[in-house]
């Protein structure tokens, strides 16, 4: 794995506001795809692609957990310009090229079926962004967003719960504690990360991943719902992955710099806090309340849809 080094000169030593929504949809910037490439591979489901946008007509600054927001074209049935749609960046501030010009993300094409009609039915923006030309223009606004921002601590414990393309700001975070050299934070925490996908083929940036497993300090943990099952026999969800290791993470939380960030699917977060609560109940702690004080310590960060 390639280590980039960053000097002082576009890492300051001097602590800067996060920046919040420099561009605006009055005023956005408009990026230009220089790629786009498939994620998931051959058999497995829907189609996730890896964007990476060319920003040097901005500057774009934004810190790693934050989001860009997206501006599709035309119009909706009533003639209103489209929404503008979050998607968390899946790149540090350096981009993927490392000269600060660019920022990734992360896009899984929705596709759902009409209630009424039964037809397939495709997300304007996810489409839209899936089917991305290079050298097509996109209008960006943001970024915006500060639950996911790694903590200042270079020793902190960082666990991640993440599903599907709730992977984006974790490969950003990951890049920064481990694959680049920055002056000012240099990790030296321990990071663990649990991954929910379907099947093998839908592990997105796996070769990425396995190759952060030759830090000492990192650890890799999957959940593959079709081709694993949970302790009950039925299906090897996120959470099943957390009740099994539910003991050795309520360990790592009784240190006071452990921060645990999900992303993903909401639907996660009832059995992740159901494996907390039973642990939690043997030593006479109530959940509910001991997650209250990890969120005002600002311990426990979620971003979830």
């Amino acid at each position: 794995m390639t280590i980039a080094t960053y000097s002082s000169r576009t890492e300051p030593a001097v602590k800067r506001a996060v920046p919040m929504n420099v561009f605006r949809q009055s005023a956005p910037l408009t990026a230009i795809c220089l790629e786009n490439r498939e994620l998931v591979g051959p058999g497995g489901i829907g189609t996730v692609r890896h964007l990476v946008l060319d920003t040097s007509a901005g500057p774009y600054p934004f810190w790693e957990g934050q989001s860009a927001g997206i501006l599709p074209p035309g119009q909706d049935a009533n003639g209103k310009p489209y929404k503008l749609r979050l998607y968390s960046i899946a790149s540090t501030r350096h981009g993927d090229r490392g000269d600060g010009k660019t920022l990734s993300l992360c896009v899984r094409r929705l596709e759902y079926a009409h209630p009424d009609t039964g037809e397939t039915v495709y997300g304007v923006c996810s489409t839209y962004l899936c089917g991305l030309e290079v050298g097509a223009e996109v209008k960006l606004t943001g970024p915006t967003g500060k639950a996911m921002l790694l903590p200042d601590d270079p020793t902190a414990t960082i666990i991640m719960l993440a599903t599907g393309t709730g992977i984006a700001p974790f490969r950003a975070h990951l890049w920064r504690m481990f694959r680049e050299r920055n002056p000012d934070y240099e990790f030296r925490g321990s990071a663990w990360l649990i991954f929910g996908i379907p099947t093998t083929a839908n592990i997105l940036y796996r070769d990425e991943l396995e190759a952060f497993q030759r830090q000492a300090n990192f650890r890799l943990t999957y959940a593959i719902s079709r081709e694993q099952k949970n302790l009950r026999g039925g299906r090897m969800y996120i959470q099943d992955r957390v009740a099994e290791h539910v003991a050795e993470l309520w360990e790592l939380l009784q240190r006071d710099n452990t921060h645990v960030f999900i992303c993903g699917l909401r639907g996660m977060e009832d059995g992740i806090d159901a494996a907390f609560a039973e642990h939690a109940a043997r030593f006479g702690v109530a959940w509910a309340e001991r997650r209250e004080h990890l969120e005002k310590a600002q311990r426990w960060h979620v971003e979830t849809y």
